[in-house]
């Protein structure tokens, strides 16, 4: 296998490039031919998927004998570009403390793994310097490289703080959020907070405000406090039951509200070790491929090893792909890429090919305000695709109609 990415996974023997019915090759224009093909309406067998330049073309308006360079892909499986909403670096590399050079090099990490558009997220922090780093990754965003800035604390509840530095959480005083979003240069994206912290249901409100997404998480708030913070425009749930208080029958808690409400997105971690099958497949029944977004909250040593990492200032060992604190042993994020999530969900937890693929790509891309644009494929969009085999396992990644993974070759 080829790929312009550092860390591309190995993939079996593919199929090589054939001319079209007439003969010709046209750089310009790429035909996929021979894979069921996951359209907004459904899965299609045999269906033909057009790239001409980055964007994706009408098959029907492309003739069968056109010029094009055509790759037959028999046995595969066609489906867009993921989308990550919650990704704290991979390769090697932190979102929250890396060089430019070495954030690009997680970002690759991941696209080498399908995820074509990533929201990086950052870590508690001191206010200035997270205001510093919101600097940096909005160059990024402006690019073009990556989709925004997530700020996962520092306003967050220190009864669920996770893999989050104690010493370092605020309660989210709305002028202290407001300074984090404004260092992002209009490229903020999402911030989680515990809402039912002081100042948590103003901080909400303003963020809906400004047009960045408020997202309940790391919470120890009741379903009451939770139910209040939906309706100052709260719209995601941050890592869905981790980091939040159990559902009870008698407390039904933030997860309950949180899925039950229909106008919030639940972000799932779908890795094997931060929900068990049975929970996930609850989320998806509840709230359907259309509320769910599959995201990683992967850390430095996704796509590249164990070893011992940092998170923010605290020391993460990676044992077996499972990220801890040093410490206490707490989960600190994951090893995760999106195309082991993806394989995960349909493999493992048994759920529909188009239910992981709207959770994957649609939903996430429809919350960051990008459907327009890319989460499905349809003419006019990004060239933004994601071919796996009949397994399940990545095969080929197209990215603004280049490959990034090439199917065609060892």
């Amino acid at each position: 296998m080829t790929s312009t990415d550092p860390g591309a996974p190995e993939a079996p023997h593919s199929p090589a490039v054939l001319p079209s019915p007439g003969g010709r090759a046209d750089a310009s224009r790429t035909v996929l031919t021979g894979a069921r093909v996951v359209l907004p309406g459904g899965t299609v067998p045999g269906a033909r998927v057009v790239v001409e330049g980055d964007r994706l073309a009408d098959p029907a308006a492309v003739p069968a004998d056109a010029p094009a360079t055509v790759v037959d892909l028999p046995g595969c499986w066609i489906v867009p570009g993921f989308v990550d909403l919650h990704n704290h670096g991979g390769g090697g590399a932190s979102f929250s403390s890396g060089t430019v050079e070495e954030i690009l090099r997680g970002v690759r990490t991941h696209r080498a793994h399908g995820t074509t558009t990533l929201v990086a997220s950052t870590v508690t922090g001191d206010l200035d310097g997270l205001a510093v780093r919101a600097g940096m990754l909005s160059e990024l965003a402006e690019d073009g490289e990556i989709a925004g800035v997530h700020f996962e604390g520092p306003f967050i509840s220190p009864c669920r703080k996770g893999a989050h530095s104690e010493a370092l959480l605020r309660h989210p005083d709305p002028a202290e959020v407001r300074k984090l979003v404004e260092a992002a240069r209009g490229q903020a994206r999402m911030v989680t907070l515990a809402a039912e912290l002081p100042g948590g249901v103003d901080s909400v409100r303003m963020l809906g405000e400004m047009g960045v997404i408020a997202a309940i998480g790391h919470t120890d708030a009741t379903y009451e406090q939770t139910v209040e913070a939906i309706e100052a425009g709260a719209r995601v749930a941050t890592h869905l039951f981790n980091a939040m208080p159990p559902l009870g029958h008698r407390a039904p808690g933030p997860v309950t509200a949180l899925l039950e409400d229909e106008r919030v997105t639940v972000e799932l971690i779908d890795d094997g070790v931060h929900l068990h099958p049975g929970a996930l497949r609850l989320a998806f029944r509840h709230a359907g491929g259309g509320r769910v977004a599959l995201i990683t909250d992967a850390m430095d040593a996704a796509g590249f090893g164990d070893g011992r990492y940092l998170l923010g200032p605290l020391e993460v060992d990676v044992v077996d792909g499972v990220a801890r604190l040093a410490g206490d042993g707490t989960i600190a994020g994951s090893t995760l890429t999106l195309d082991r999530a993806f394989h995960r969900a349909v493999t493992v937890d048994g759920l529909p090919v188009e239910e992981v693929v709207a959770a994957i790509s649609a939903t996430p891309a429809r919350l960051l305000g990008l459907d327009g644009r890319i989460g499905s494929l349809e003419p006019g969009k990004d060239a933004d695709l994601v071919v796996l085999d009949g397994e399940f396992t990545l095969r080929g990644v197209m990215r603004k109609g280049a490959w990034v993974v090439d199917p065609r070759q060892d």
